[in-house]
């Protein structure tokens, strides 16, 4: 008797949906949010998933994506931000990429990065790990006559120093890491 009265609560609480905020198109990471990016949908979500609710709709647009927003999935509060990069304790450091150091596949906004430092031209590998900042592609720049391409990043502020002397120098090589889905 208990099973069938928790079943039939089951498939009646699975019928109950609820108003939220959902993508209409995807949103790169730093990007503003705006009205043509939202739309409103009756899905049915377990309570523990995190959303924003219809009637809150008007509160996020003006908010900067936090991650990559992909089109058709429900907008959770922490992948909007009020501010875009850089935030607090954080810089944005340019790194000029000639064509054979970006990657076949491109960057883009929101991309997870590994810049890692090189040796000299023709040098030898180290014979120690390189220096390594973790940083995320904020913006990538159109390629000028050359194929040269600047990629901005945002670094912690202590790494970006460093970071900008390896720009400056162009000792660095980039390592695409697999892309979060939340911060």
């Amino acid at each position: 008797m208990v099973g069938a009265l928790v079943a039939v609560w089951l498939v009646a609480s699975a019928g109950q949906r609820t108003g939220v905020v959902v993508l209409a198109r995807d949103v790169p990471y730093g990007a503003t949010v705006t009205a043509d990016d939202l739309r409103v949908a009756q899905v049915s979500l377990d309570p523990t998933v995190a959303s924003i609710p219809a009637d809150a709709v008007g509160t996020v647009m003006g908010q900067v994506a936090a991650v990559g927003l992909v089109a058709g999935s429900v907008l959770a509060p922490n992948h909007v931000t009020a501010a875009g990069p850089p935030r607090e304790g954080e810089v944005v450091v340019p790194l000029p990429l000639p064509p054979a150091r970006v990657p076949a596949r491109g960057l883009v906004a929101g991309d997870h990065v590994l810049v890692v430092d090189t040796p000299p031209e023709q040098a030898e590998p180290p014979s120690v790990d390189p220096a390594m900042f973790e940083v995320t592609v904020a913006a990538v720049g159109a390629a000028d006559l050359n194929g040269m391409v600047v990629v901005d990043v945002v670094a912690a502020a202590d790494d970006g120093p460093a970071l900008a002397a390896r720009a400056a120098t162009g000792r660095f090589a980039l390592v695409v890491r697999p892309s979060e889905v939340a911060p």
